[in-house]
């Protein structure tokens, strides 16, 4: 049985990642390149990958190939079409991020709503000196209680963010889908989550549904200048609008963890952001805990060992 792993930097060094119990050829490769990608799945039983891309061609051209086992829970790396065309099994990894993301996104929401990052940087630059008193107020400072939180994926990330926002005193809106009609009493329209909240919080995955599902129209809708924040996936905001979003104010502050094409080019709307004090861009580590990504580690090879006894789980795509 080959495995073969293509990107396996992507779980950091200090990561292990236990050897499976059964007879195998490991394969490891720190990255792989689009160029590299067939060559080295080609004579693969199973391949593991976080985001190296499994395009129908490449697929195609792996005549061994049995399974895929997608080291994160977003699956949209992988044409899950010719997997399944192929009866090739798809896994992914579930409910490892439990924690490190919520925390990452409410770090994000605190550090904009009370301005950290900016009296951060005016401290060294030597503004508290130039004030010439105990304190200053060039940034705005809000509490979160009291405030509304609207949550717009109701998952197993969105549902805990929610539940912190609650314990912080917010009032949480739930969302229903975009063009959807609503689930029940429990859920507020998208339109109106976006119109009523304090801050928005994205926790929903990339799919054609949700591509780009804020954009200048809904940007247009957020009457109360809200903060937005998206540590679910890259491309669920038009990105190129974000800019002028904050420009004529139609939101007071912005905090990505994740951008459509990661890592973002020079040119990229969102680098030309990062002097302002109220926008934050992290690369793509919410999810990165010491005990998070152990946790994704030991649950991927849980995946590939269920696979090989013929009791798959966390299977996608059927």
């Amino acid at each position: 049985m080959k495995l073969v792993f293509l990107d396996r930097s992507t779980l950091g060094p200090e990561t292990l990642l236990r050897t499976p119990t059964f007879t195998h050829q490991m394969q490891l490769y720190d990255a792989t390149y689009p160029e590299q990608i067939a060559g080295r799945v080609a004579n693969a039983d199973i391949v593991i990958t976080n985001k190296v891309r499994l395009s129908a061609d490449v697929i195609e051209r792996a005549p061994r190939l049995r399974m895929v086992a997608v080291a994160a829970t977003g699956t949209d790396v992988v044409d899950l079409d010719a997997c399944r065309s192929r009866g090739i099994a798809v896994s992914n990894i579930r409910n490892y991020a439990s924690h490190t993301v919520p925390e990452h996104t409410f770090a994000l929401i605190f550090a904009l709503r009370r301005s950290i990052t900016a009296y951060r940087d005016a401290v060294q630059k030597g503004r508290w000196q130039q004030s010439g008193q105990f304190c200053f107020f060039d940034h705005p400072i809000r509490d979160l209680a009291g405030s509304t939180l609207g949550v717009i994926g109701c998952g197993v990330l969105g549902t805990a963010v929610a539940n912190m926002g609650r314990a912080l005193g917010m009032r949480v809106l739930l969302s229903d889908h975009k063009g959807q009609k609503s689930k029940g009493d429990r859920y507020t329209s998208f339109e109106q989550t976006l119109a009523q909240s304090d801050v928005l919080t994205l926790h929903c995955p990339l799919n054609d549904r949700t591509r780009a599902m804020i954009g200048p129209a809904e940007f247009a809708l957020m009457s109360r200048r809200p903060l937005l924040v998206n540590t679910a996936r890259g491309g669920l905001i038009d990105e190129d609008a974000v800019g002028a979003a904050l420009d004529i104010g139609q939101i007071s502050g912005a905090a990505f963890d994740v951008v459509t094409t990661e890592p973002p080019p020079v040119m990229h709307p969102f680098m030309k952001l990062l002097d302002r004090p109220n926008f934050i861009l992290t690369p793509h580590v919410a999810w990165a805990s010491a005990e998070a990504t152990q946790s994704l580690a030991d649950q991927l090879i849980d995946v590939v060992e269920a696979f090989v006894r013929g009791k798959p789980m966390n299977v996608v795509g059927h």
